[in-house]
């Protein structure tokens, strides 16, 4: 077992290269925002979709353009409105009187990366309109089915719902972004950069440094990544102690969650482990990566009550004092 972790790790420091590269072209445009690039490359790596919440002004948009660009993809990006129809997301039917058939026009969604932006300022109906995409890799236009491409990930920026006109995304769809982060203000010396950049300099375009077969492979060989039997019962323990605190031993956060989170959290948390192994150049993971990737992967699935919210307390509180419970591996 010793010999294969350490060929995993060899295989895993040569494939990994590539990430310096994307790393060097996200940097030379974003200023800062470190987490957010990491999640998105993490989201990648995984096959999964990533949600970013933040107030308007933080880069949101840039940040997805500019991994985007980074990748030779096709690269679409929609932005969500109140009056946005599902048949803008997926496509539709054109009727040809001559030959009287339908003939299928595909959508913005028919794209390797997808950006939504400010999903959240769009009706439940066009929510829904991406569901399938996102989740069966495909898109039914009347009695046609499309399969997507192997490399297909949405990347969704919010605003908080808070801000007018701004609606909350229903928890099915929710469930399917692998990660939700947010994100904050950029520090006072990183905020001196971007204007010193922003004032005096003509934006930089990133440049192509990876392909979609590249990052196929790539995905390969993170699933591959060593997990140990005691880390997925620490993922396991983290997951279920969502559910049933009490009889985790949390008996006072019971009365706080009203539904735990679903078993894609328990895939999701191993699949983000392991992508964060991948970006430290490690064929195996630690407890460490969970803990660090368990506030984004469950944050958004957990339900609480009136009792908790009554008392402004958020799922983030919940997912800490569950950390700080659970004995580490």
């Amino acid at each position: 077992m010793a010999r294969s972790i350490r060929e995993l790790n060899e295989q895993v420091q040569h494939e990994a290269s590539f990430i310096a590269d994307i790393l060097t072209e996200t940097r030379r445009i974003i200023v800062g925002q470190e987490q957010m690039i990491r999640r998105m490359l993490i989201a990648l790596l995984s096959d999964g979709h990533l949600l970013i919440e933040g107030v308007p002004g933080l880069a949101k948009t840039l940040a997805v353009r500019t991994l985007a660009s980074t990748i030779n993809a096709q690269f679409q990006r929609i932005q969500f409105t109140p009056d946005l129809l599902p048949s803008d997301l997926v496509g539709t039917q054109i009727y040809n009187p001559s030959s009287g058939t339908f003939t299928a026009r595909k959508g913005p969604v028919f794209s390797n990366i997808v950006l939504a932006d400010e999903i959240n300022r769009a009706p439940a109906k066009v929510q829904s309109a991406l569901l399938e995409s996102m989740e069966e890799r495909q898109v039914t236009l009347g009695e046609e089915t499309f399969r997507l491409d192997d490399l297909y990930m949405v990347l969704a920026t919010q605003n908080p719902i808070e801000q007018e006109g701004t609606y909350p995304l229903p928890e099915a769809q929710l469930d399917r972004f692998m990660l939700k982060i947010l994100i904050d203000y950029p520090s006072r010396a990183e905020e001196r950069q971007i204007m010193n950049r922003m004032a005096s300099e003509k934006p930089s375009q990133p440049v192509p440094v990876v392909n979609p077969e590249m990052i196929i492979n790539v995905r390969k060989i993170v699933n591959q990544i060593y997990v140990d039997d005691k880390v997925k019962e620490y993922v396991l323990d983290i997951v279920f102690a969502t559910r049933y605190p009490a009889d985790s031993g949390m008996k006072k956060l019971a009365p706080l969650i009203e539904f735990g989170v679903s078993p894609r959290a328990t895939i999701y948390l191993l699949k983000a482990a392991k992508a964060n192994a991948f970006l430290n150049g490690r064929g195996y993971v630690v407890p460490d990566d969970v803990k660090l990737l368990a506030p984004d992967v469950l944050r958004h699935r957990m339900l609480l009550t009136f009792e908790a919210q009554a008392e402004a307390i958020t799922t983030d509180i919940i997912i800490q004092q569950i950390l700080k419970r659970i004995e580490v591996p």
